[in-house]
């Protein structure tokens, strides 16, 4: 056997692994099920995918015998059949690619979810193929014990899971490797762990109640689940897929490539991103779920049932580890010595397995802890940084009247309060100068409009930090939120931060999608008040997603005139992808401009590059360096996505090629618009982060709590 290209790290192991009694009723239940599907010694498309013996080395039984502990015996042999299946298309689907080719394969993808998985009603087609007939039985067996909200949600995951296997082979075919961003987010539908999620709560008899399925934290911990399993299966596979089979899409190459690591060091890191999730995990479930069931109502019953998915996730984390370590498939050598066990002539009897969960504990408490440590208001040594806008710029003929009347505007509705804003920092933010950019082509009234949408949206990001950050008061910033949305639906302000978005929100047209956005911005901005009140650095992969909220991207793509998504296209990987890799690239080139008056003059502890420096542990240097890197991988995805895929996706469709340029173009005057203003407002310059305002007013301890006090709501 060739050496191991690196030494398995020393993994974060909080949960004990344990073995479900029913394994070998499982083994045998599955072997009997899968030869009556017809996927075993049956050939397809003139070759056998698995014999009897590739089934008993796969072993799915143990497998899940290890992730689902606490299941029943029926239960384990259902759980079980849906893996050996999952598994079974997996390799039927590359026998497919190598028999007929890529346009063979897109027209065979859709066919299972569509058709075998009705989330209303019988299936009524006749399945033709072992992966038909094994998925036919499987919805039967499974559905009458679920609701309508599981059944779409494992529909949705199931069709994931099958349709962008095609990713992988794209990238294979241009020998392209992907970002670390897209990397983690692609990885969740390929890698299937959301699918497995959804297996969990039918193996626990719970399900997530309705109402909180799609808000935040569920989202954290599927996201947190799936992440963790996928890159823990990097590090077990990186030898098997990277050296023996050339694979791409392996999270360990991904960092070694980017970050120009040497593979033990990509491995490490890795593995520290892993403890990072399950840190993240952790501190969602204690911190962040009790909270929504108070928010939401949830009965005794549902927060039950809540947990025991919880549990069950972590369960899971757990077996799969143990799995890892015994399965022939990875590379394990030398994995299980030393960790203790009858089996193994280590320690026994009780304690000696939490024994080694504290040791795990332990040495990643360091890290738990360096999240909470960072100093406010620290220097900072590196400079401001430079960037060409992504696309040559163009900017609205009505800029310079506009800025005269935005002024006007600011003064009347009172965000030229003297706390937050005077004239000064108003004219030094130039916010129109951004809204001649990412809408280049609008009316004098419209780019009035944007203008006002974006001095309102940036005093109210620095408005929440100041007010409600300094005082940690979030029940206050929620009573806020709660006030916003009532002004958008008709009732009278009482603040300058309410007055001027009833003005501006009565100059608006498109008020359903704007209304969403305002709220999804203003509900981010609570997660990162939490975050400072907790001096709590974010674990990377929930920033770059949340920053896509707080940056109020939706917001500004709103009020930017382009041309529309078709619906049937609004949920389509390459649609998503182009929104996100725009959307990163803007708000971690912010992260970069703003970094200095963030944290040397604003005690602020939000910012890629801070949480690059956390999670690496390297210089300021070092980070500021690697967000650079993000920001321009994130524009080269944009390009890929534009130029690459959605001329593919607009083929399959059947759709006009140039069915999306209004759209594309659309987002390339929004980062255009966004970079240039970047790159040429006075915002993040040293003479204005030095400017000191609000001369001749009271000053000394306490003093800033009154100027404060002041914007607050009467009777606050």
């Amino acid at each position: 056997m060739p050496e191991q290209p690196f030494v398995l790290p020393e993994f974060y192991l909080p949960y004990p692994a344990r073995l479900n009694p029913h394994l070998e009723t499982a083994r045998a239940h599955s072997k009997a099920w899968a030869r009556e599907m017809d996927m075993i010694d049956a050939p397809q498309h003139g070759t056998v995918i698995w014999t009897e013996h590739d089934l008993d080395s796969h072993d799915y039984a143990l497998l899940c015998a290890y992730t689902h502990p606490d299941a029943g015996a029926a239960e384990l042999d259902l759980v079980t059949d849906w893996y050996v299946w999952v598994f079974y298309f997996d390799d039927h689907f590359l026998e497919l690619l190598q028999a007929h080719g890529r346009h063979r394969q897109r027209a065979h993808l859709p066919r299972p979810a569509r058709v075998f998985m009705p989330a209303e009603g019988e299936i009524t087609a006749t399945p033709e193929n072992p992966v038909e007939r094994g998925l036919t039985d499987l919805w039967r067996r499974t559905v009458p014990h679920r609701s309508d909200g599981w059944r779409k949600r494992f529909t949705a995951s199931t069709k994931a899971l099958l349709d962008e296997s095609l990713w992988e082979l794209a990238n294979i075919n241009e020998g392209r490797l992907a970002n670390p961003i897209e990397y983690v987010e692609m990885r969740r539908k390929v890698g299937g762990a959301p699918w497995s999620a959804n297996l969990v709560e039918y193996s626990v008899h719970a399900e997530v109640p309705r109402e909180i399925a799609a808000t935040r934290p569920l989202e954290v911990l599927r996201d947190c689940f799936a992440d963790s399993v996928h890159l823990r299966n990097d590090l077990f596979s990186y030898q098997r897929e990277v050296q023996d089979e050339g694979e791409l899409s392996n999270g360990v190459l991904v960092f070694e490539r980017f970050l120009g690591l040497t593979t033990q060091q990509a491995a490490d890191a890795v593995n520290d991103l892993i403890t990072s999730r399950l840190h993240q995990f952790e501190h969602t479930a204690l911190t962040e779920v009790p909270a929504l069931f108070d928010e939401h109502g949830v009965d005794p019953a549902a927060r039950a049932a809540t947990f025991a998915y919880v549990k069950g996730l972590q369960d899971w984390q757990a077996g799969g580890h143990e799995w890892h370590l015994r399965s022939s498939r990875y590379m394990n050598e030398g994995a299980l010595a030393g960790r203790g066990g009858p089996e193994l002539g280590g320690a026994t009897g009780i304690g000696t397995s939490a024994a080694r969960i504290a040791t795990s504990v332990l040495a990643t408490a360091p890290r738990r802890l360096r999240a909470f440590g960072h100093t406010p208001f620290s220097a900072v040594s590196v400079a401001r940084p430079s960037f060409e806008p992504p696309f040559p710029p163009r900017l609205s003929p009505h800029l310079a009247t506009c800025r005269a009347r935005n002024v006007d505007w600011a003064r009347r509705t009172g965000l030229l309060d003297g706390v937050v804003w005077d004239e000064r920092r108003l004219r030094a933010a130039d916010l129109p100068l951004c809204a001649a950019g990412i809408h280049p082509d609008a009316t004098a009234a419209e780019l009035d409009v944007t203008s006002d949408w974006l001095t309102w949206g940036t005093y109210a990001d620095d408005y929440y930090p100041m007010v409600f950050g300094a005082t940690r008061d979030l029940a206050a910033a929620k009573a806020c939120n709660l006030r916003l949305s009532a002004v958008m639906a008709g009732a009278d302000p009482s603040t300058p931060l309410e007055t001027g978005l009833a003005d501006v929100w009565a100059r608006t047209a498109n008020r359903d999608e704007v209304r969403r956005a305002v709220e999804k911005m203003t509900s981010s901005w609570l997660w990162e008040l939490a975050n400072q009140a907790q001096n709590r650095i974010p674990d990377p992969i929930d920033y770059v997603e949340m920053r896509r909220r707080t940056f109020g991207a939706d917001l500004t793509t709103a009020l930017a005139r382009g041309g529309a998504v078709p619906p049937e296209l609004a949920r389509a990987r390459p649609v998503q992808t182009l929104e996100h890799s725009a959307t990163d690239y803007a708000a971690l080139l912010n992260d970069l401009y703003s970094y200095r008056k963030e944290i040397r003059f604003e005690g602020e502890l939000n910012n890629g590059v801070l949480v690059v420096r956390n999670f690496l542990g390297c210089t300021e240097e070092r980070a500021f360096a690697v967000v650079g890197d993000l920001v321009e991988a994130r524009l080269a995805q944009f390009r890929h996505t534009a130029d690459v895929e959605l001329p593919v996706l607009l083929e399959g469709r059947g759709l006009a090629p140039d069915a999306l340029d209004g759209y594309v173009e659309r987002l390339r005057n929004w980062m255009t618009g966004i970079a240039h203003w970047h790159e040429n407002v006075a915002r993040y310059t040293e003479i204005e982060l030095g400017y000191q305002p609000f001369t001749g007013r009271p000053s000394g301890i306490g003093t800033s709590a009154l100027r404060i006090s002041a914007l607050l709501p009467a009777g606050r």
